[in-house]
């Protein structure tokens, strides 16, 4: 019966069909999230979402507004597009600027709006495009694979813990904007201790040299012979929450110190510090793609001897590449310690890097918003999963096979990953 429909009804079906399912899915939590807006908004969301997924009244009206809403722009959107190519250069950076605008509100509201467990996703979420950044300036720009890149996560988090911890591994006791630039500093620090030995390695083998230098910092971490240091299998707790104000002094273990002013204690506080830095790094992330340096490492990937045949020191090209990504992991890990308050070995796993690598191919490797959208569906969905517990991992290992099948370029590819995929596809719409 589905392919009997003619084809301009079939997209809008297939769209609304999906949408609605996935709208069923995640129906929970957005029953949630209506019913905290207060008793207008609760009988609402009961008319919209049951206690298992969309009432029937609710699967209509989503199933037929979203048919409306795509047979609509399927016949106008063109034409909408090309009244908005033909507005003034000023109006068109004026609705550009008020489409920010409305995100940033958006952005700004939604832990208060959305409660602390969708503020802690997008905690993880914001972790994961650090890392995830990082990752694609080693091996998404430079072509350096490292499976080993959750020690440079946990280096900057154990950083953290040691310097901010008011238990009884707690070193020095600074505030956490002090101790930030110090833990990537750190990093970057075991970025070139890492880098340099296998500066001359390639392929596989620098994937297993990295695999084994993640392995030794996690295991040093919970080791018992560096027990008395980081805390060994029993961590480091009672890291020290931001303080945006005045910070009381240190008077003795097992007590926080008082804080005058902004405390950020949970999700909800560190989402804006999570997002903020997320931001801030991709910003940077996308100037260094369009430098220099990023030339070379894109010359690098491509193929080192003519790239070092051109004039490219590739020592210092590949030291910066560690080191730089090394940072934005640090920054990462520095910030989950806050968001967790306590720091375990056991949260370092070869998984972690393991699903750093994942984000990035799903999203684009090579691509600063390919990371960003990798991040959301690798590691967003499957927490907003939970309630469906033990499906979620089989729902993450199916989607990763079938990206790899259908769309191996990523979900937001670069142009240069485009041009090598789809070269004859290219070359025919030339033709």
């Amino acid at each position: 019966a589905f392919l009997l429909i003619p084809q301009k009804l079939r997209q809008p079906i297939t769209r609304s069909l999906l949408i609605t399912i996935l709208l069923a899915l995640f129906s929970g939590l957005f029953r949630v999230i209506l019913i905290n807006q207060g008793a207008a908004m609760e009988s609402f969301a009961k008319f919209l979402f049951g206690q298992t997924g969309l009432t029937v009244s609710g699967a209509v009206i989503f199933l037929v507004g979203i048919f409306l809403s795509t047979t609509i722009w399927s016949a106008k959107g063109k034409a909408v597009q090309a009244g908005f190519t033909r507005l003034p250069k000023g109006r068109q950076t004026g609705l550009r600027v008020f489409f920010f605008v409305i995100v940033a509100v958006i952005a700004l509201g939604l832990p208060q709006i959305s409660g602390a467990f969708i503020a802690q996703v997008v905690v993880i979420i914001s972790l994961y495009i650090l890392m995830g950044l990082g990752l694609n300036i080693t091996l998404g720009f430079a072509g350096l694979l490292d499976l080993g890149f959750v020690a440079f996560y946990a280096i900057g988090a154990y950083t953290m813990g040691l310097l901010t911890s008011y238990g009884s591994f707690g070193l020095q006791h600074i505030p956490f904007w002090v101790a930030v630039p110090i833990a990537v500093l750190v990093a970057m620090a075991f970025g070139a201790i890492l880098g340099l030995p296998v500066l001359g390695v390639r392929g596989d083998y620098l994937a297993i040299a990295t695999l084994g230098f993640g392995e030794i910092v996690r295991l040093l971490a919970g080791s018992d012979f560096l027990a008395p240091v980081f805390g060994g299998p029993q961590g480091i707790i009672g890291i020290q929450k931001p303080c945006l104000g005045i910070l009381g002094a240190f008077e003795k273990v097992d007590v926080p110190r008082a804080c005058t002013g902004i405390e950020f204690g949970g999700p909800k506080e560190i989402y804006y510090i999570a997002v903020i830095s997320a931001i801030f790094i991709a910003f940077v992330a996308w100037r260094l793609r369009e430098s220099r340096l990023g030339r070379a490492w894109m010359a690098i990937r491509e193929d080192e001897d003519v790239a070092e045949a051109l004039g490219i020191n590739l020592v210092q090209t590949k030291l910066m590449a560690y080191i730089l990504g090394a940072a934005f992991a640090g920054l990462g890990g520095a910030i989950f310690t806050v968001l967790v308050g306590s720091i375990f070995a056991t949260s370092m796993q070869l998984i972690v890097s393991i699903n750093v690598v994942a984000l990035i191919i799903v999203g684009g490797m090579g691509s600063i918003p390919g990371v960003i959208v990798g991040a959301i569906a690798l590691i967003g969905l499957p927490e907003l999963l939970r309630e469906v517990s033990e499906f979620r991992y089989l729902i993450y290992g199916a989607t990763l096979i079938i990206m790899m099948l259908s769309k191996p370029e990523g979900l937001w590819p670069s142009q240069t990953t485009l041009r090598e995929l789809h070269h004859e596809d290219i070359a025919e719409v030339k033709a």
